[in-house]
C-alpha cells in the first residue's frame, strides 16, 4: 500500500458532506431537521400516482433509452418552450440525468480540463467544489457578501484569465437566496461572448422566486450557442428522492455532456422519468401555489428567526435562508450548528463549508422552509429558547 493515501489527492478534504453529518445528528438528537434541503411531505398525488401507473405498466422498469424516455425529453423542451421562449429539439438538445447533481458532474467533466479555471459564485453547492476538482481544474471564487450578496461585475471581469474555460452560475442561488436580475445576466452574458466562455447554469430552483423572476442566461443574445442549462423535478415537484434532472443546449454541448454522463450512472429513474414528464405539463397554477406557499413558509420562518436574535438575509428564491449569528453572541457557525441540536433541538447547516475563505462565512447558518408549517412554527418556538439564554 505505500504510504501514498488512498483517497485521489484532488478530493483531499472532501469527505463526508456536511448535509449527512447534520442530518444524522438531527436522527440522533430527535431534532427537527431545518438542514438538509428536502421537504417532508410528497408532491401532487396525479404525479406519484404517474409514477406507479408507469411501473405497473412495465414503462421504465429496463433500461431506459440513454438520453432519457422521449416522453420526458419531449415535456421538457415544451415547458422551456412555454415559459422561456427557448426551443430546443428533445432528440438532439436535451439529456435526462440521474438528478441535477449527475448533470453538473458530467458537464465539468465533459467540460473542463486539467489547468483550466472554472469560476463559480462563492458561497457554492459543495458538488461543485468536487466536480471541478475531479475534472482536475481550478475553482475560482467570484464571492457574494452580506448582505445583498450582489455580485461585483468588476470583479468578476478581472478574475477572467486566458485560463478560464467556464463560468458555472447558480440562479436561483443556493445557499444566499440570491436571484439574478436580467441587468446582471445581461453584463455576465457579455462578459462571455466577449471572452468566448462557456457558462453552465444550474437552475433547478427555478420555480422558487419570490423577488422578480427567473431569466435563463440562455435566452440572451450569444448565449444559446455556449450554455449549458441545467435543472430537476426534485425541488418543483417535491419528490427529491426520484433524482431526476436534464441538461439542455445546442447538439453539441448535449453530446458533450453526454459522453461523460453515459459512464456516471449510464441511466437511472425509468418509471420516473414517465411520471415527470406528466408533472411538467401541470397547469401554471401548480407553480403559483407552491411559489405562495413557500413564501409564506418563508416570512413564518424568517419572522421566527429575527425575534430569536439572528440576523436574517430575506431570500429572494430558493427555499433557504442565510441568518448571522453575531447578534447572538456567537462567531462561528460550524461550532454553533453542531451544539443546537442539545441547546434548542433545531439542526442548520453552517456556511462556512460552502466557501473556499471559509472566513467569509464564518458567522452565517443556512436554515431551509421546505417543510411543513406546523414543523417551521415549532422550530420557532424551539429557536426561540436562544433569545432567553
Amino acid at each position: 500500500m505505500g504510504t501514498r493515501p488512498l483517497l485521489n489527492r484532488r478530493l483531499a478534504g472532501l469527505g463526508t458532506t456536511i448535509f449527512a453529518e447534520m442530518s444524522a445528528l438531527a436522527t440522533a438528537t430527535g431534532s427537527i431537521n431545518l438542514g438538509q434541503g428536502f421537504p417532508d411531505t410528497d408532491g401532487p398525488e396525479e404525479v406519484r400516482e404517474a409514477a406507479v401507473r408507469a411501473l405497473r405498466e412495465g414503462r421504465g422498469n429496463q433500461y431506459p433509452p440513454g438520453p432519457g424516455v422521449p416522453e420526458l425529453r419531449t415535456a421538457i423542451a415544451a415547458h422551456q418552450q412555454r415559459r422561456y421562449g427557448l426551443a430546443y429539439d428533445p432528440d438532439t438538445e436535451v439529456l435526462v440525468t440521474a438528478g441535477a447533481t449527475e448533470a453538473i458532474a458530467a458537464a465539468l467533466l465533459a467540460l473542463l480540463e486539467p489547468g483550466d479555471e472554472a469560476i463559480a459564485l462563492e458561497p457554492f453547492y459543495d458538488s461543485y467544489a468536487a466536480c471541478i476538482a475531479m475534472a482536475g481544474a481550478v475553482r475560482v471564487p467570484l464571492t457574494l457578501r452580506a448582505p445583498d450578496f450582489r455580485p461585483d461585475l468588476d470583479e468578476l471581469r478581472a478574475l477572467v484569465t486566458p485560463r478560464t474555460r467556464l463560468l458555472l452560475l447558480n440562479s436561483p442561488h443556493n445557499p444566499t437566496g440570491l436571484v439574478l436580475t436580467p441587468d446582471e445576466l445581461a453584463a455576465v452574458a457579455e462578459l462571455a461572448v466577449e471572452r468566448d466562455l462557456l457558462v453552465v447554469t444550474d437552475e433547478v430552483y427555478e420555480h422558487l422566486v419570490f423577488t422578480g423572476a427567473h431569466h435563463p442566461i440562455a435566452a440572451l443574445p450569444g448565449m444559446r450557442e455556449r450554455t449549458v442549462s441545467i435543472s430537476s423535478a426534485g425541488k418543483t415537484f417535491s419528490f427529491t428522492g426520484w433524482k431526476v434532472g436534464w441538461v439542455t443546449g445546442t447538439p453539441e454541448l448535449v453530446a458533450a455532456v453526454r459522453t461523460a454522463k453515459q459512464y456516471l450512472t449510464y441511466v437511472s429513474a425509468g418509471p420516473f422519468q414517465y411520471a415527470v414528464a406528466e408533472a411538467l405539463r401541470l397547469p401554471d397554477a401548480y407553480f403559483d401555489g407552491l411559489r405562495a406557499d413557500l413564501l409564506r413558509k418563508r416570512d413564518l420562518l424568517a419572522a421566527g428567526l429575527a425575534d430569536a436574535g439572528f440576523r436574517v438575509f430575506r431570500p429572494e428564491g430558493t427555499y433557504f435562508i442565510t441568518t448571522d449569528i453575531t447578534p447572538l453572541g456567537e462567531k462561528d457557525g460550524i461550532v454553533f450548528c453542531r451544539t443546537l441540536p442539545q441547546r434548542c433541538g433545531v439542526v442548520a447547516i453552517p456556511n462556512a463549508v460552502f466557501y473556499d475563505d471559509a472566513e467569509a462565512g464564518r458567522s452565517l447558518v443556512r436554515f431551509t422552509f421546505c417543510k411543513q408549517t406546523a414543523v417551521l412554527e415549532e422550530a420557532v418556538e424551539r429557536l426561540s429558547r436562544l433569545a432567553r439564554t
